[in-house]
């Protein structure tokens, strides 16, 4: 298949699955969505590897509006693993450019971590390390180098969910001006997702007790707002849920 094309199918088939975990979060979609997104696919390869590309926000749903975890779904996502697995031998690089395996690697760690969680292991047995290179280390307050790492941690944003925890949430925990900074310059760049995807932190901070230097609400609203795409109106609806935790 033309690269082009393959990419093209697995973004199309990774905002239908956005679109029925959307579904789900607001108690719309039927049950087992990730599975049923598997079974109703053209292209069942790329309906798994959407999978792997939504990360732990297949989870959302559940950690967040209590839905179950149906055990055919705790499937689909094995069978995603088993048949796109992480490629966990080769040295993991630091971060780098927008995309890259550190990023694959992050998302994976955390769909497996939180999956383990809520099955307790039972029927799903899968491996993923924990990456040795999180997002590079937080900004002080008054340094340099806030908006790249801002970017950065927003491309984490899968992991901004109740459930997990490591060093990406300490490093949000150490500098949330940085990231209201890179939220803030995001929409004054008309940047929505970007914007929607840091702003996932500063949700994901308010929930954690913290601080904020910046109100998270209206910033999400507004974010709703003017954005479009099944992604970020799941990223949205997440900060929402996290906000009101």
């Amino acid at each position: 298949m033309n690269p082009d094309r393959s990419r093209t199918a697995y973004q199309e088939s990774a905002a239908g699955l956005a679109r029925r975990a959307l579904g789900a979060l607001r108690g719309t979609e039927g049950t087992a969505m990730v599975a049923a997104h598997v079974e109703s696919a053209q292209d069942p390869g790329a309906a798994l590897a959407a999978i792997r590309i939504l990360g732990a926000d297949t989870f959302a749903p559940v950690v967040l509006a209590g839905a179950p975890l149906h055990h055919e779904d705790a499937q689909a996502i094995a069978l995603a693993f088993a048949a796109l697995p992480p490629a966990m031998d080769a040295p993991l690089p630091p971060p780098a450019g927008p995309e890259g395996p550190w990023l694959m690697a992050w998302r994976d760690w955390g769909t497996v971590t939180l999956l383990t969680v809520l099955t307790g292991g039972d029927g799903v047995r899968l491996t993923a390390p924990r990456p040795a290179h999180p997002a590079d280390s937080a900004p002080a307050d008054d340094a340099a180098g806030w908006a790249e790492w801002s970017v950065r941690m927003g491309q984490l944003s899968t992991l901004a969910l109740p459930g997990l925890d490591g060093p990406v949430h300490d490093a949000a925990r150490r500098s949330p001006l940085a990231l209201a900074r890179g939220a803030t310059r995001a929409v004054l760049r008309r940047d929505y997702p970007t914007a929607a995807r840091i702003a996932r932190w500063l949700a994901w901070l308010r929930s954690d007790g913290l601080r904020l230097p910046l109100d998270a609400a209206p910033l999400v609203e507004h974010i709703g707002l003017l954005a479009c795409g099944e992604r970020l109106a799941l990223d949205t609806a997440i900060s929402r849920r996290l906000i009101a935790m």
